[in-house]
């Protein structure tokens, strides 16, 4: 499931890397055939606005989307544990889990960052991929909420996220999507090199060294952290 890749990529830091690796991104999400025709024009309208925007002011704009505070956060256990003890058990449960597959950090992020999980999830066949997005399914959704409310158009990239993981979107919405010229998109980006799944830039903050297992994270539980200050 190389799109998942894809769809981490797109929520790492926008580097000039990344953006000049926009056209592999779309290339490999139309290829794969994985999402749904609503989901595709979502990412390319967000990978046209990437593209069409000043560098410093698209770094801004995720610098600013994604240090909001807990709500959108990519930090996954920001929205189970917060800054409860139980947090750091459960991320080095997790980096065990990187560990078994072959996964491998190749940064400073923590493993509970979305693009590290989705590099994680894209090793693994289908059902056991799947299985392993629903069970941060509803962290993915509340995010994704979140962002639309917000009026960003990285909202698309969770509603990619769900789709191909065959779980409910994200809920009914009033903000109607930025128009897009996807005819004129396809001919800019025709003929472009496939994204390929060692990319070290643009990609995801975690290199692929080997099968993923079928174990399920621990994102599910009952508890509720405490708000923090955005």
């Amino acid at each position: 499931m190389k799109t998942l890749k894809a769809l981490g990529a797109l929520l790492t830091y926008p580097s000039a890397a990344l953006v000049d690796a926009l056209p592999d991104i779309h290339a490999v999400i139309v290829d794969e055939g994985l999402l749904d025709t609503a989901e595709r024009r979502g990412l390319k309208t967000l990978m046209q606005w990437m593209s069409s925007q000043d560098p410093l002011d698209l770094e801004e704009a995720y610098v600013a989307t994604f240090d909001r505070g807990r709500a959108t956060s990519l930090h996954l256990f920001e929205h189970v544990h917060g800054d409860s003890r139980d947090r750091g058990q459960a991320m080095v449960d997790l980096g065990q889990m990187y560990e078994r597959a072959g996964l491998q950090l190749v940064t400073n992020e923590l493993p509970d960052f979305l693009p590290a999980m989705l590099e994680f999830a894209s090793l693994l066949p289908v059902a056991e991929a799947r299985d392993t997005l629903a069970d941060c399914g509803h962290i993915v959704r509340s995010v994704g909420e979140a962002l639309r409310g917000f009026g960003s158009p990285y909202h698309a990239v969770f509603a990619a996220i769900l789709n191909a993981a065959k779980l409910d979107g994200l809920g009914a919405t009033t903000v109607a999507p930025p128009a897009v010229d996807e005819e004129a998109m396809d001919r800019e980006w025709a003929e472009q090199p496939a994204f390929g799944p060692g990319t070290a830039d643009g990609s995801c903050s975690a290199a692929a060294t080997g099968r993923g297992c079928g174990t399920t994270l621990p994102l599910k539980t009952n508890s509720h952290p405490a708000s923090r200050a955005a």
